[in-house]
């Protein structure tokens, strides 16, 4: 946070904010250990971190490439000056801070996304956002902040910030306005998957019930599938597309960290898959409420919770017309080894390449899923899915097909225990999904509805699968439209041994 800021404004952001008095009857205090700064190419400011120290942060450079199609951004990159020591930054789209000398630094959003996308999501008036923690800092107060579902990372389709957004399951190329998401799209299970309450909080908005005092000056905008929660750090919380709402939800009450909130759906406006769309509003150094970009913090407290030994991370997709090169990249893979030994890819045509980045040329149209796995040098082994939707040039309205496959349970899984498998195609009603599960047993047919009606209860197919021994099993399941365009989906479903328990 510059110095130069008045300090009503640090308080309401960055310093301990006592939200909790009005209900509590006692002061809960939580620092906001990140401090931000907006910045234009060419300006600095003087930063003081929340451990006391300072540093000067100055914005070098900004550049953004944008597709052929869409004109979407779909990277930008900054290189910042910190203390006079360069570094370059690719903002969000899965990247999580980088450390400079004596501070983590990241880039949540610049300004070309406002140029076609949703510019008062960020109230950013600068050219780029710019985010601060000391070196070997947690990212948020450790103890008041958790993982929003009980289900594995990654267990199926997201979509992060900055990541330009699927509509009905497609990207579609007629469309100029782009939502490039503001939030974090977690996706899950219907009616299955748990959603629980990330931090302590007050209830501030249940469906279409709202605290009055939180109708002004706030981020709250009330829907009948959304429920808001505001911290002790001033942030409001956004729950969406619930299926259904926990009855003890109520506005003015004081929920705690890891409480039920409800149940994953597609409600409201979900383009027809299921997800938690999960968004923190911040006060922004505009001075307005803007997206505080969340995916390091669920990265952090993930790890801290489940204590994964490695993950893999072939996001975010791709668009590009057939015929055009794209980039897969693993590079943001992890390991608690410190690094991962071996990158290998496995494409649908069935040719397999190593490596931590892979370019390829699609020739055909189709929504494909690229399979990485990643190996780190103990020989833990983790699964990561690259999409890449694939358009016909001549034929920009012929949307390939796009599925999103789920399955829950998605942790703690045992020789024998039955698995709900559900899909949804989205972009065709012709032909059937096939599932095959990995562990060479029969195909299995299935017919979604092709999200004719986004809300339709009974939208998603459903069928159940058990495997009878543990290991990793690679799931696939397909559906081809009559023009013979097929859309690809993929899970990484690990059965456990009975000795683990």
């Amino acid at each position: 946070m510059s110095m130069i800021r008045p300090l009503w404004f640090m308080s309401v952001i960055f310093c301990s904010i006592a939200v909790m008095d009005a209900y509590t009857g006692h002061a809960a205090e939580t620092e906001a250990l990140v401090r931000v700064v907006d910045l234009n190419v060419g300006e600095s400011q003087t930063v003081r971190l929340c451990n006391g120290s300072e540093v000067v942060v100055k914005l070098l450079d900004l550049q953004e490439q944008r597709d052929s199609i869409r004109d979407a951004v779909r990277e930008a990159r900054v290189r910042v000056s910190i203390d006079g020591q360069e570094a370059e930054l690719v903002s969000a789209t899965y990247h999580l801070p980088t450390r400079i000398g004596e501070v983590q630094i990241d880039c949540s959003i610049t300004k070309g996304y406002n140029s076609n996308g949703t510019a008062e999501s960020w109230a950013l008036d600068k050219d780029a956002r710019l985010r601060l923690w000391p070196a070997g800092s947690p990212l948020l107060r450790p103890g008041t902040f958790i993982y929003p579902v009980k289900q594995r990372w990654f267990a199926g389709l997201t979509q992060m910030c900055n990541e330009p957004t699927y509509v009905d399951g497609c990207e579609r190329p007629t469309l100029k306005q782009i939502y490039y998401h503001n939030g974090l799209d977690i996706g899950g299970s219907e009616g299955l998957t748990e959603v629980i309450a990330a931090t302590d909080g007050l209830v501030v908005s249940t469906g279409l019930d709202v605290l009055p005092e939180h109708r002004e000056d706030t981020p709250v905008r009330e829907r009948y599938d959304v429920v808001y929660l505001l911290d002790a750090r001033g942030w409001y919380y956004r729950y969406s597309h619930l299926q259904e709402i926990d009855e003890s939800v109520k506005p003015g009450r004081v929920m705690k960290m890891g409480e039920r909130i409800g149940s994953l759906g597609k409600e409201g406006g979900s383009g027809g898959w299921t997800h938690l769309h999960f968004g923190i509003a911040a006060r922004q150094p505009s001075g307005r409420w803007g997206e505080q970009e969340g995916y390091a913090f669920l990265w952090e407290a993930y790890l801290r919770e489940y204590k994964p030994k490695i993950i893999a991370v072939a996001r975010p997709h791709r668009l590009i017309l057939a015929g055009e090169q794209t980039t897969l990249d693993g590079s943001k893979s992890w390991s608690t080894s410190g690094s991962i030994a071996e990158f290998e890819w496995r494409f649908d045509d069935g040719t397999i390449a190593k490596g931590e980045t892979v370019t390829r040329t699609y020739p055909k149209s189709g929504c494909y899923s690229e399979i990485l796995k990643v190996t780190d040098a103990e020989g833990n082994v983790a699964y990561d899915f690259g999409i890449v939707q694939v358009l016909d040039g001549d034929h920009l309205d012929r949307l390939p097909p796009m599925i999103h496959p789920n399955y829950w349970p998605t942790q703690n899984i045992r020789p024998g225990d039955p698995i709900t498998f559900k899909v949804r195609t989205f972009g065709t009603t012709d032909g059937k999904e096939v599932w095959d599960f990995g562990d060479a047993s029969d195909k299995v047919e299935v017919q979604s509805d092709g999200n004719v009606n986004k809300l339709d209860p009974n939208g998603y197919a459903v069928t159940t699968h058990s495997y009878n021994t543990p290991g990793d099993y690679i799931v696939r399941v397909e559906r081809t439209s009559r023009d013979g365009v097929s859309g690809v989906g993929h899970l990484h479903v690990r059965v456990e041994s009975n000795d683990s328990r």
